[in-house]
């Protein structure tokens, strides 16, 4: 795995870390990354223990970051906070801790962002089962 897709991932886990927990439907993304990103064994190990401490923006190693790669990190961030079905209040400040901590433009940030989240939304309506969507009608 390259040294950026580790550094995104690391990104990731501060911000499933920000509501003081790591959901089990944000460790599956992870996970789902972890395969994607083509991860080895020991790089497994070392991502799951890195997300077993509660982690904070401030941990994301900014530096292995390029510039394209920091946006791929905001918009995989956007989609993790919608994971458990909503997104909370606390989520959207931490989303725009991070596009600060990423050095992202305010009106680039907020262009991503809603980009992210419609997208977000479309995986979370095909994802609904069809008795949930009957529900909701």
């Amino acid at each position: 795995m390259h040294d950026q897709n580790l550094a995104i991932l690391k990104g990731l886990v501060s911000v499933a870390w920000a509501d003081g927990r790591v959901a089990e439907e944000e460790a599956e993304v992870i996970e789902a990354l972890l395969d994607a990103f083509e991860a080895t064994p020991s790089e497994r190990v070392e991502v799951r223990r890195y997300a077993k401490t509660p982690r904070t923006l401030d941990d994301i190693p900014i530096t292995d970051l390029s510039f394209d790669d920091r946006r791929v990190l905001l918009q995989h961030a956007v989609l993790l906070t919608f994971v458990d079905g909503e997104q909370a209040e606390s989520e959207r400040e931490t989303l725009d801790r991070l596009c600060g901590r990423l050095n992202i433009p305010d009106e680039e940030a907020r262009a991503l962002v809603g980009l992210a989240e419609e997208r977000a939304k479309e995986f979370l309506h095909m994802l609904e089962s069809p008795s949930e969507e009957g529900a909701t009608a």
